[in-house]
């Protein structure tokens, strides 16, 4: 099933009321929200209140979207526009001399929001086929991220340190493996070998 189709489909689960389904959603989009946040340099505090505005307003606009494949789309552009919003807001509260307008905000650095929605699309693909290993290679890769000691992994999966380099080698091979993964950098390198032969 395409990936359209799965957000589609959550989308349209969530509208009729499964609780499952709006979980979903917001864990596959959260991480863009506050990516988002943080680009636009707000604080944690500030993250907080936007993310909860804005799934606020998905809850209130879930039914009308026309488009529910879109909602990544929509919950980006609804992030941006509450961030220059409430950025708005503190520069006022801080009595800044200059008042942030959109223009300033959108500066040569920030990404289009497409590239946004394909980045937290990438991303939740990448976690789902981590959630689909094994929960020992989980542990291990999940403690190998960390950049923790061997010795310290050694202690905590009573693991040989021989084993370590193996077994990790084993774990991302099924990583790389995994089908929607593959088929997701397979269209994000076709993408890329397009763009230069523009």
């Amino acid at each position: 099933m395409p990936q359209e189709s799965v957000v589609g489909a959550l989308v349209v689960r969530a509208r009729a009321g499964d609780q499952g389904a709006w979980d979903v959603l917001v864990e596959r989009y959260a991480p863009m929200l506050w990516s988002i946040c943080r680009d636009q340099g707000l604080d944690r505090r500030d993250i907080d209140d936007v993310a909860q505005y804005v799934w606020m307003r998905a809850v209130e606009h879930l039914g009308r979207l026309r488009d529910p494949d879109k909602i990544g789309a929509w919950l980006a552009t609804t992030t941006k526009h509450e961030c220059l919003r409430v950025r708005r807001a503190r520069r006022k509260q801080d009595h800044s001399e200059q008042l942030l307008d959109v223009a300033m905000a959108m500066d040569d650095r920030t990404t289009t929001i497409e590239q946004v929605v394909e980045d937290a699309e990438r991303d939740a693909v990448l976690r789902a086929a981590f959630a689909r290993l094994s929960p020992d290679c989980r542990r291990l890769l999940g403690l190998l991220m960390k950049e923790m000691p061997y010795n310290e992994i050694c202690r905590r999966l009573g693991m040989a340190m021989g084993s370590i380099g193996p077994t990790r080698a084993r774990c991302l091979a099924r990583l790389r493996a995994d089908a929607a993964l593959v088929a997701v950098m397979r269209a994000d390198l076709e993408s890329r070998e397009g763009e230069h032969h523009v």
